[in-house]
């Protein structure tokens, strides 16, 4: 009796130590469950089992083995055990040779292996092991099932399907899902009818089957009669409707569901991004107690592409304020936010921050880095981080090309696009609108027309429309318009509103009224709201005193209700964007101030013989209107704060929605040279760099 007591005793100590050691193996605490091993009076299969599984739980495999090897005995457990241990650690060849050694396998010993080769993606092995077992379970069955279907092999998974002697709720449901995926909505739906019995699992399935292929009308019906319904079901019914754009009744399905997680929220903050309710999408935000990365990235995502890029930027801020360890997506987000509103330092920020977690070697983040240096007018930078990559893809160097053209660097975009062909790296559609896009902005006709031909002869690139554009962006600007109309109307495609735009941008710049009218009522077909080829029009009659014209133009525009965007310009300092509106010159809180400066700057002015260009002014007013109309244009707001606030030595860089005027470009040349700054503009079309009384454009803009 007491030996009895005793035995019982020793091995309820050992039951409770061997639960302790999983216990610990299991939260990450190894050296605390090998301590209560090491202790263990005595020690059973059991806890040796328990001790070796901890190893491989840990990612200690070589540890695992060890101890594997000094086990006084072993039973099938224990094998099974090693092998399992070595395929989730991903060591196949490992697992196959312990696996052949085996003294003894089941059912479970050949499963494992099977699973193994298919975590690693080798199906045909799995195939191979699987038909080679001699008894199987409906596990199995359903292991090599999943197999199948996961690698796309939906006719052989049928095949397998069909020979299983027992069909339970899992293998049904996973071959309803498999179906659903490829498509083949109608014979998921069969086997779906066919299950004796289903659970929420099959059913969320088969309506996310039908919600993923557009069927989503279905999958409601299916929803309304399901007995049970849990928080995925919810979600899969609500993704049905965001993303076949019905969102009403996506906000209707969301107001009702009982609990809202995240996906669903997540789900609902992108449906409403896409139809453009950023209210309603941050409202779903806010109200959200508990966040995950997708929900930021969410949020952000949709703020960067509905043009909402200062709260992106904020939203970005109170992340990290909030200890949120950002995410590769959003960074991508703020990166892309950063080159638009040319915010150095925040794209700064986020680089080292990219550093830090090594996303840098990425090819697409140097590429999106470049991208975003390059619209922040850091060319040096940009220039640094492509040099640094020795096997560069297409996309990196056709970010440095258009880099180059949009700075005015024609000779180095064209050095760069023959690097690029020395490479042996094939240029595409985008890398000759960069290409053509240089030769535009330094006026090379020559060298622009020889690539133009050349890019299906020579490159295998068909011509697209905004090759035609570049071209005829490059003949306007160069005064041969009779060349660019001819162009036009040989394209084998219909001309687009670019195209026209180009061409009416030409007939500004070179006086050509007649086809200014051809390509004005081009574009009021094309884009009947757009108020650009007006403006345009406007400037033409403007500049030949046809204030009549001008008056009538603007009648009709009004009547067409067409508004003219404001021009605005912004400039960052201490990572906070400062816009400023053209005319209003109060708006800022230190308004005071840089009047002040502006006053300052016009004396300075004066003094090198500069005279405003009133040619510029849209109105009849006087000159001495005009003048002061000139002073407040955006982009002289904006240089003046930037000369107030950013240090000596530092480049000062401002932004612009619209093209510079003439008579800005000549007074901020004036100013660079008068104050000793670099100042560096990006207006609708390209970058300025002003230095010494000279900008990089050569006065070719």
């Amino acid at each position: 009796m007491i030996i009895l007591r005793r035995t019982y005793c020793v091995s309820l100590y050992a039951t409770s130590s061997t639960s302790q050691i999983s216990h610990f193996a299991r939260t990450g605490q190894i050296s605390k469950a090998r301590k209560i091993f090491d202790e263990l009076p005595y020690k059973t299969i059991v806890s040796w089992n328990a001790i070796v599984a901890g190893y491989f739980q840990n990612k200690l495999p070589h540890e695992a083995r060890i101890l594997f090897d000094k086990m006084p005995e072993r039973n099938t457990v224990s094998w099974n055990g090693l092998i399992s241990g070595y395929t989730k650690n991903g060591m196949i060849n490992e697992a196959r040779n312990m696996f052949d050694r085996m003294p003894e396998r089941n059912v479970v010993s050949w499963t494992v292996m099977v699973r193994g080769y298919i975590q690693k993606g080798m199906i045909k092995e799995a195939e191979v092991l699987f038909w080679e077992m001699p008894e199987k379970n409906v596990v199995s069955w359903t292991v090599m099932l999943r197999g199948l279907i996961d690698d796309g092999q939906f006719d052989e998974a049928r095949k397998v399907y069909a020979m299983m002697p027992v069909k339970d709720v899992v293998a049904r449901t996973n071959m309803i899902g498999g179906l659903c995926v490829e498509g083949r909505v109608s014979e998921a739906r069969e086997i779906f009818d066919e299950m004796p019995s289903r659970n929420v699992v099959a059913w969320t399935t088969m309506i996310s089957g039908y919600a993923t292929n557009n069927k989503v009308d279905v999958a409601r019906k299916l929803f309304e009669v399901m007995p049970e319904k849990n928080e995925v079901t919810w979600t899969a019914i609500l993704m049905g409707y965001t993303r076949t754009g019905r969102i009403e009744e996506a906000a209707e399905l969301f107001d009702a569901m009982p609990v809202k997680p995240i996906p669903a929220c997540n789900e609902m903050i992108i449906g409403f991004g896409h139809t453009r309710e950023i209210e309603k999408a941050r409202w779903v935000f806010d109200q959200m107690r508990e966040k995950d990365d997708g929900t930021w990235s969410a949020m952000i995502k949709v703020y960067e592409r509905k043009g909402f890029e200062l709260e992106a930027l904020d939203l970005f801020r109170l992340m990290q304020r909030d200890g949120v360890r950002p995410a590769f997506p959003p960074m991508i987000s703020i990166l892309i936010v950063c080159g638009s509103l040319a915010s150095l330092d925040h794209g700064r920020q986020v680089h080292a921050q990219l550093v830090r977690f090594q996303f840098d070697f990425d090819v697409y983040v140097c590429s999106v880095l470049i991208t975003m240096y390059i619209k922040c007018g850091d060319l040096l930078r940009a220039k640094r981080l492509f040099d640094r990559f020795a096997m560069k893809d297409t996309v990196m160097w056709n970010s440095i090309i258009t880099g180059y053209a949009q700075h005015g660097l024609g000779k180095e975009a064209l050095q760069v696009f023959y690097e690029m062909l020395a490479s042996a790296v094939s240029p595409d559609e985008i890398t000759f609108v960069g290409v053509l896009t240089a030769c535009s902005y330094n006026g090379n006709v020559e060298k622009g027309l020889e690539i133009f031909e050349s890019m299906k002869s020579r490159y295998l690139v068909d011509r697209r429309t905004e090759h035609y554009a570049c071209m005829v962006d490059l003949l306007g600007r160069a005064g041969r318009l009779d060349e660019a109309m001819n162009l036009i109307e040989k394209m084998p495609v219909e001309a687009d509103a670019i195209v026209w735009g180009a061409l009416l941008g030409g007939c500004k710049t070179h006086m050509r009224l007649d086809l200014a009218e051809v390509a004005a009522k081009k574009l009021q077909e094309l884009e009947p709201g757009n108020a650009g080829p007006h403006i345009l029009r406007s400037h033409i009659y403007a500049s030949q005193g046809r204030w009549g014209d001008v008056a009538e133009l603007r009648k009709s525009m009004r009547e067409k209700n067409v508004i003219k965007s404001p021009g605005c310009s912004w400039i960052e300092v201490e990572k906070q964007v400062h816009l400023f509106t053209g005319g209003d010159s109060t708006s800022h809180p230190e308004h005071a101030v840089i009047l002040k400066m502006l006053e300052k700057l016009d004396g300075l002015l004066r003094e090198t013989g500069y005279c405003p260009d009133g040619t510029f002014v849209l109105h009849d007013v006087d000159e001495e209107e005009k003048i002061q109309n000139l002073r407040y244009h955006s982009e002289k707001l904006a240089v003046a704060y930037g000369l107030l606030k950013v240090p000596e030595g530092m480049p000062i860089r401002v932004m612009k929605n619209l093209r510079v005027c003439g008579d800005c470009h000549s007074a901020i040349k004036l100013i660079a040279k008068v104050t000793g700054r670099e100042i560096i503009l990006r207006d609708a079309n390209r970058f300025h760099h002003f230095k010494d009384g000279l900008c990089s454009c050569g006065d070719y803009w």
